[in-house]
């Protein structure tokens, strides 16, 4: 089959002893995704510039745990901006997925004003799968959607965590939740980095501290 073919994820999967899930990776054009999933694959940022498509790439990614390996196949959707000629693609790319990443741009209000058309379609073709919800870009000092405001995730019972691809700050935490949920073991801890390589550029201490305190009091 396909690459793109969900059977052959559901035969790789038998074939292994280590947990295989499918993820759907969503979010407008120019939030981040494909440079999320460089800093897990590569580490470097430059390989993976921003360009629309019309269908999903799929990448693997194995996490070694304190409970065995765990892997992701992970499929990088078509964007929003592109959305009246995919339809079928992402129909396509997100059936039988076992969970989902949605993503947004803090810098920007319209990526976190998408996330309900987002999350409404990925409940209707998957139906109620664990979902995290990430806003990237938190190393920007001029964001738009400030962490007291993002109330998305708790109106839809969903994950959150705010993360900066670029610093890789919280990169790891999206995939740890999920393997947490998709395996049940609560104390499941990943071994070792998870990014490739370490970020060129480190996020401000302080301004993290800031952001947690809002999240925890909005």
């Amino acid at each position: 089959p396909f690459r793109s073919d969900p059977r052959f994820f559901r035969q790789s999967a038998m074939a292994s002893r280590h947990p295989e899930f499918k993820v759907a990776l969503c979010g407008d054009g120019g939030v981040g995704k494909t440079s999320f999933l460089a800093r897990h694959l590569t580490g470097d940022l430059r390989m993976r510039r921003y360009r629309p498509r019309v269908e999903a790439d799929v990448e693997a990614l194995a996490f070694h745990t304190n409970c065995g390996r765990v892997s992701f196949n992970v499929f990088d959707t078509a964007n929003l901006d592109s959305a009246n000629t995919v339809g079928v693609w992402r129909q396509l790319s997100w059936v039988d997925s076992d969970c989902a990443i949605v993503m947004f741009d803090v810098a920007s209000r319209i990526t976190y004003k998408h996330l309900l058309y987002w999350h409404r379609n990925i409940v209707r073709l998957c139906g109620h799968i664990p979902i995290v919800l990430v806003g990237n870009k938190v190393d920007l000092r001029d964001r738009e959607v400030m962490a007291k405001h993002i109330q998305f995730h708790r109106k839809h019972n969903l994950q959150y965590y705010d993360m900066s691809v670029l610093t890789s700050y919280n990169v790891e935490k999206p995939f740890l939740w999920l393997a947490r949920r998709l395996v049940n073991q609560d104390n499941l801890q990943f071994v070792g980095p998870c990014a490739r390589a370490p970020p060129d550029f480190h996020i401000d201490a302080a301004l993290v501290e800031q952001h947690e305190r809002e999240l925890q009091g909005a």
